[in-house]
């Protein structure tokens, strides 16, 4: 996997992804990540982005000429797939974490300010995507966000597969709860069955536990999931000992 990502701090980039998990990733050759300054593309002197928008209003713009230097150097005269963060992107989800990791190769843009010169985005980009309804100040902890998110799926960043295809949102579910020692913590105790040693019974256990916490948290993902004739059932025998505890 290799994903190239322009920004204005590059150091922002590093600080997250150079570090745990990814870090070690990249040390062992799994992941190429490559943070390209904008700054070192740009025809001004003092290495200047951004200038007032025509129209006037508040703020600066992201000049076209920086981004596009940057985004070719970062190409290498290969098509390769470009995302810019923007607010007004596609929400970012597990699915388009998947599909970018079918693709081996991408280019993240961080923008900044009050935005990107419109002509760079025609030019270059071939999609927006955002965290959600919310604005950051720049582009930089959503591309770090994504960038997680998709080399984690890589074989032989996690230890198995299981430690990612188990958890929130990759089949549609949320995650189950999880326990560690001490059995008992103010009071509170680990659920039994995760004592009793019965694969099965936990298996089972962690099942429900997810389906329940997708219905009662996140209904429209619950709405859009196929039940197997298990998940019935295993949602059914709880609605009859929740009746028979009122």
């Amino acid at each position: 996997m290799k994903i190239d990502i322009l920004t204005l701090f590059p150091e922002m980039i590093e600080g997250v992804l150079g570090q745990s998990i990814i870090g070690r990733a990249r040390e062992f050759g799994l992941i190429a990540i490559t943070a390209h300054n904008i700054r070192d593309y740009s025809p001004d002197k003092r290495r200047r982005t951004d200038d007032y928008p025509y129209g006037g209003g508040m703020g600066m713009v992201m000049q076209c000429e920086p981004l596009y230097q940057a985004w070719l150097a970062a190409r290498q005269d290969q098509p390769v797939h470009t995302i810019l963060m923007s607010p007004q992107g596609a929400p970012f989800c597990q699915q388009k974490a998947k599909e970018l990791l079918a693709r081996d190769r991408f280019i993240l843009v961080c923008g900044h300010y009050e935005g990107v010169d419109q002509r760079f985005i025609d030019e270059c980009i071939d999609e927006e995507i955002s965290l959600g309804d919310f604005v950051l100040t720049g582009g930089e902890i959503a591309a770090a966000a994504i960038a997680d998110a998709v080399c984690r799926m890589i074989p032989g960043v996690l230890a198995e597969d299981a430690s990612f295809t188990e958890e929130s949102h990759f089949a549609g579910l949320l995650e189950y709860p999880q326990y560690t020692r001490p059995e008992q913590w103010r009071g509170r105790n680990v659920p039994d069955v995760l004592l009793s040693g019965h694969h099965k019974n936990i298996q089972d256990w962690r099942r429900l536990q997810s389906l329940l916490r997708t219905q009662n948290r996140r209904p429209d993902l619950f709405a859009q999931l196929e039940l197997t004739k298990e998940d019935q059932k295993l949602l059914s025998s709880e609605q009859s000992c929740g009746r028979q505890n009122e």
